[in-house]
């Protein structure tokens, strides 16, 4: 599947070659990918309620589509597998936008200062369905004429990692032998790692540290997570440095830098600070400054990206004109596995949706919040679509992209005399529609790039995702409504201890803030103008503005895994000698993360059904919480540069420089 000529696009030839004619979708596909989309979408809403993240579900729902299929059924094939990866992994991405911002509704309506104001709106289960399939139809359509552009004309360039892993181990399982041997090697690492230290809690997921002297207010760390490292060595080094760079700016300068003016003027609160910024420690300056400066860069860097893809964009539009006027070529013309959905689907299926979100009763949305939900959907799927090209899906800042639609929906709002709890409703339902564009965008893009490794047909795949989408989408208003009364949203009597929703409470406090006039404006500005200094000195901003919006810790682990991939590039003489150690290399890779991911889901399903579990878990949180105690951090770091360690070996394998 791989191979030298991988960078030449024309030569490329995939795992099924497009005259051959295999099982691709089948009802025993369907049906497993439906379940698992269910699954994996509850599962997720709960996590990230509770703690704010989601899991990647693609490998997993491949890794036990190859184990039940191949356990019930005699003959399968790799493009059923696909189609199973295809609409399982529909229900994590469906489930990251949905909590990202629907428990904003939940957390209004709880609000004693809002209900004083006349607040009584409360979402339903049926427009919780409805925003779903249509934020999630307008993210499939939108991918649709992105497809060639961005799957296929830039395959060398964007890596598409967790689209790429898949598609390795579903090649791997197939073929068997010393590649499907490394897969599950790396697939036993990464599990049993998983185990040890994010299910039992052996040692501590995050090891930091904050300075307190020189550069107080920066910190330091590393969220010590397999899946992060193989994505870093699948991406590289550079995309890895672009995004450390980011994250260095913000947690090792700009922070110490807030600190030592705090200190010049000891108790004075800077908003949207609520304590002295002299007091703040580094997470605090992240989520009161650093966080926003963020939000603009990453807005920057996704208008920048858009700009620079409007040739494509056009072209893409332009042929199906073409299309629409002069006919469209018979599908028996056209090789299999460059058959898209027709663009006469896409634009009549755009235009439903488009009317549908006008005329949904209960968010007044209307013509105006329809315009912006399309506007801006529009917008950031081929921002995502990118960002997830570049980076994966696991580092996408999907909350920051949405941040970004809520502050311009709620300006827009007010300047159509549109304020109040209306105007919060409204700006809430388009930011959700958006949100849920954006993460089924990043996901069929994903399963597009496995889906075009594999030699599958594109046109099936985009069909199949809608089944992907609709199931759990009637799952997740019966979910939220579960959660909401078993545990809560906002801390009552009733619940001391509720799930914080922290991305939805972000979003609740900006439109809430924009409506009363106390956003700060200064610091997203300030970001949007860091980013595009970066742009004009010839750097890609969009990696650069992910770093500075995410953790520092988040990029570490990545940047580890890109020197991985730099020690191997400059530690082999032979051209022939690379392309197989960095084969090795990417399968080991990619194996840990499916480890990582997969253990992620069980520990979601157990945090769920199990409140013993759920007890133990919350109880061993936090850097010294773990059973290892205060060793936890050190122990932390061993594991992981060990992996790293491992990594490198696994790949060294792959050949020898006397080869």
């Amino acid at each position: 599947m791989s191979s030298d000529k991988d960078q030449n696009n024309e030569e490329f030839t995939p795992y099924i070659s497009a005259g051959q004619s295999v099982a691709e979708v089948t009802l025993k596909a369907i049906v497993l990918g439906s379940i698992l989309s269910v699954v994996f979408g509850v599962a997720n809403a709960y996590i990230g309620v509770k703690y704010g993240m989601t899991v990647s579900a693609s490998i997993p729902a491949a890794v036990i589509s190859m184990a039940v299929l191949r356990a019930l059924f005699k003959k399968v094939t790799v493009l059923e597998n696909n189609i199973v990866q295809t609409i399982g992994s529909a229900g994590e991405s469906l489930a990251a936008g949905i909590i990202f911002t629907i428990p904003a509704f939940f957390i209004w309506a709880a609000n004693a200062e809002l209900a004083a104001q006349g607040y009584e709106h409360t979402i339903s289960k049926m427009q919780i369905f409805w925003l779903s399939m249509l934020g999630g139809g307008l993210g499939i359509l939108f991918m649709i004429p992105l497809r060639s552009y961005l799957v296929e004309k830039e395959h060398g360039k964007l890596r598409f990692p967790e689209g790429t892993a898949c598609a390795e181990i579903i090649v791997a399982g197939d073929e068997g032998g010393g590649k499907a041997k490394m897969v599950f090697l790396g697939i036993a690492v990464g599990t049993i790692y998983k185990l040890l230290f994010y299910t039992g809690r052996l040692w501590s997921e995050s090891p930091g540290y904050d300075f307190k002297r020189l550069l107080k207010g920066g910190t330091i760390g590393v969220d010590a997570t397999p899946v992060l490292l193989g994505v870093g060595y699948i991406i590289g080094p550079r995309i890895a440095a672009l995004m450390l760079s980011g994250a260095v700016l913000g947690y090792l300068g700009i922070g110490p830098l807030l600190s030592f003016i705090g200190d010049q003027i000891p108790g004075i609160i800077i908003a949207p600070g609520t304590i002295p910024l002299s007091e703040m420690d580094p997470a605090q300056l992240r989520n009161f400054y650093i966080k926003y400066l963020g939000v603009g860069a990453v807005a920057v860097g996704g208008f920048v990206s858009l700009a620079k893809s409007l040739p494509v964009i056009f072209h893409s539009f332009a042929a199906g004109a073409s299309e629409l006027l002069k006919g469209r070529k018979p599908d028996s013309e056209v090789p299999r596995t460059k058959r898209d959905l027709p663009m006469s689907t896409v634009l009549i299926g755009s235009l439903l949706i488009i009317i549908a979100i006008w005329a949904l009763p209960g968010t007044e949305l209307h013509f105006l919040g329809a315009l912006l939900a399309v506007i801006f959907g529009f917008f950031f799927v081929v921002v995502a679509a990118r960002i997830v090209g570049i980076v994966g899906s696991s580092s996408s800042p999907v909350s920051g992209m949405t941040i970004a639609t809520l502050l311009v929906t709620c300006m827009v709002l007010l300047a159509f005399g549109v304020s109040g709890v209306k105007g919060m409703v409204t700006a809430m339902s388009v930011g959700a529609v958006v949100c849920i564009a954006v993460c089924m965008s990043g996901d069929i893009a994903q399963d597009l790039k496995t889906g075009y490794l594999l030699g599958a047909t594109p046109k099936k795949m985009q069909l199949t995702e809608f089944i992907g989408l609709l199931f759990p989408a009637i799952a997740m208003g019966f979910t939220l409504y579960l959660l909401g009364d078993a545990f809560g949203f906002v801390a009552s009597a009733e619940h001391p201890n509720p799930l914080l929703a922290p991305q939805a409470n972000v979003m609740a406090t900006v439109v809430q803030g924009v409506m009363n006039a106390n956003i700060p404006w200064q610091p997203i500005i300030v970001g949007g103008m860091i980013a595009l200094a970066v742009e004009l000195l010839g750097i890609q901003s969009l990696p650069f503005a992910i770093g500075l919006y995410l953790p520092l810790s988040l990029s570490t682990p990545i940047m580890v895994g890109g020197l991985v991939a730099m020690l191997i590039k400059k530690s082999t003489v032979k051209k022939t000698v690379f392309n197989a150690r960095q084969q090795m290399g990417i399968l080991f890779a990619s194996g840990v993360v499916a480890g990582d991911a997969i253990i992620g889901v069980v520990t979601a399903l157990l945090i769920v059904v199990s409140t013993g579990y759920r007890e133990f878990f919350d109880g061993h949180e936090g850097m010294n919480a773990s059973l290892t105690g205060a060793f936890g951090p050190y122990l932390s770091l061993i594991a992981f540069f060990g992996l790293a360690l491992m990594l490198y070996f696994m790949a060294r394998s792959g050949a020898s420089n006397k080869d």
